[in-house]
């Protein structure tokens, strides 16, 4: 049967999506059925994701997809956010509402946890970078404070296997989101049993790790009956991290390709067949999270597009709202490289005035301050593109490959003056889109699963021929190497850490913008 329907619910910080993708043999094309809001919930000072609330607006666009189509869907796929997790009871029932990666109480335990294992030798078991909001992290932080839920739990599931678990009864964690855990073995989808064995970390309630494109079984029969869907709708393990669903749909993925998720915050990085996990690696930031088709996704966050709409927030603060198209017709008209900034440095990941913060920055490192709004838009994209260029070049030093094409996708590639930028800064050809890339990675995967794709290559050619792509090829390469030569400097004198990927996790990418 070429003609199939795939609902993807697709599941961000900030908001959730219920898509139907319509398969007709040769390309898909996207159905928005829901959109709802997400957000986190304070509770005496602890900070919850209100699950219940999401799986009843999941429900709602099952709902909609029996209201607007007769077929059967060929299946159901969940992705979501990392590290977060919930824990059940032996009668599969919550034990409570999960936290969420912003809750304050995994302030000092990475401290806690190298006092036990060195740094280092966590990256070469796991091959994460260590981060606090990580789920090894959250969970010591529970040993430690003797939390009882670790004594009650029968299971452990990352967040979105829990709403796969809800809608199937199948309880396991998905390679790509459970690699997020910074538990889990760097070369199998296993757990890192010694490493949790020396935090005190119980193993008994983690589940079986299986991986994108496994079959959890039909929709049970009572969430069937309440949306009106067949109980033969098969629900998919898809790439549930939404990172990986999103490389997942770049089409033209290859050797000689790097990728940039680009949204509030970019995500950077290549598909690599073995895991890097040397010191150096560690050093420049980079961790070796799980893809599809077995690949290892090397890759660096990075402050993304999150500098300019702090912009925008604090404009509209002071009553001067500007959109995206105007702010940047005057961004072009813009002085090049009159001030560049660090975008990872730290004062930029929740300044209460971006634009203050901007100025301190111009101000503390000699440079003219940017004195318009044209001038602070060019700042924040032009540094970044430079940003985009070093991480280039750390990719180039690890791997040894050229690394010719760069292929952004997420909402920063309807941005056209970022991927010329890209393209200037690098030195290299910029492909882009799509930009629904974690909805048509997570239907994808389903395509194959299911057997109307034969596997990852001829699923990225689909979705080549389903989306508009544009290609954008460097300019004025040398005004932009002096500039990098200046950014370099600022990078040298600024109070970097690796640890300042926190920043786009901590604040929430909207699925509106990320990938």
């Amino acid at each position: 049967m070429k003609f199939a329907n795939f609902v993807a619910i697709d599941l961000g910080a900030s908001n959730g999506r219920v898509f139907n993708a319509s398969w007709n043999g040769k390309t898909f094309n996207l159905r928005e059925l829901h959109r709802f809001a997400n957000s986190s919930v304070d509770v005496l000072g602890r900070l919850h994701w209100d699950v219940l609330r999401l799986w009843s607006e999941i429900k709602n666009g099952l709902s909609s997809y029996s209201r607007e189509y007769q077929s059967i869907p060929a299946g159901i796929g969940v992705d979501a956010w990392g590290v977060d997790f919930a824990l059940l009871d032996a009668e599969g029932s919550l034990l409570g509402n999960p936290h969420t990666y912003r809750d304050r109480r995994t302030e000092g335990i990475p401290a806690s946890v190298f006092a036990q294992i060195p740094e280092q030798a966590i990256f070469q078991e796991t091959g994460i970078q260590s981060c606090p909001i990580n789920t090894v992290f959250q969970i010591f932080s529970m040993v430690q404070n003797r939390d009882p839920q670790l004594e009650a739990a029968a299971t452990m599931l990352m967040i979105p296997d829990l709403f796969s678990f809800w809608l199937s009864g199948a309880k396991s964690i998905e390679y790509t989101i459970g690699s997020t855990s910074q538990m889990l073995r760097t070369k199998e989808p296993e757990w890192a049993h010694d490493l949790l064995t020396r935090l005190r970390i119980p193993s008994h309630f983690l589940p079986s790790v299986i991986k994108p494109g496994s079959a959890l079984g039909p929709l049970r029969r009572e969430i069937a009956r309440e949306t009106n869907l067949s109980a033969a709708t098969s629900v998919l393990a898809v790439a549930a991290h939404d990172t990986a669903s999103s490389v997942a749909a770049i089409p033209g993925m290859d050797s000689d390709s790097v990728f940039i998720s680009s949204g509030t915050w970019s995500l950077m990085g290549m598909e690599i067949s073995e895991p890097i996990c040397t010191p150096q690696a560690c050093q420049l930031g980079f961790s070796n999270e799980r893809g599809v088709g077995g690949a290892v996704l090397l890759l660096c966050n990075i402050t993304g597009l999150w500098l300019l709409q702090e912009c925008m927030r604090q404009w509209r603060i002071e009553g001067n709202p500007y959109s995206w198209t105007g702010l940047l017709k005057i961004a072009e008209k813009s002085e090049p490289f009159r001030s560049l900034i660090v975008p990872d440095s730290p004062e930029f990941v929740a300044p209460k005035n971006m634009l203050l913060a901007i100025r301190n920055f111009c101000r503390r490192t000699k440079q003219l301050l940017p004195d318009s709004p044209g001038a602070f838009a060019r700042c924040c994209i032009e540094s970044l593109c430079l940003r985009y260029r070093q991480v280039l070049d750390s990719l180039v030093e690890l791997t040894h490959q050229q690394l010719s094409i760069i292929r952004v996708a997420g909402g920063g590639a309807l941005n056209r003056m970022l991927c010329q930028f890209t393209a200037n800064a690098t030195n290299r050809s910029v492909i882009t889109g799509p930009t629904e890339a974690s909805v048509l990675g997570n239907v994808l995967v389903q395509a194959i699963a299911t057997g109307h794709i034969k596997n990852l290559n001829e699923g990225r050619e689909a979705v080549a021929l389903s989306v508009r792509q544009s290609i954008f090829e460097p300019r004025a390469v040398d005004s932009w190497e002096q500039a990098f030569e200046l950014f370099q400097k600022l990078v040298a004198g600024s109070p970097l850490t690796h640890l300042v990927l926190l920043a786009g996790m901590l604040y929430g990418v909207p699925t509106s913008l990320r990938a």
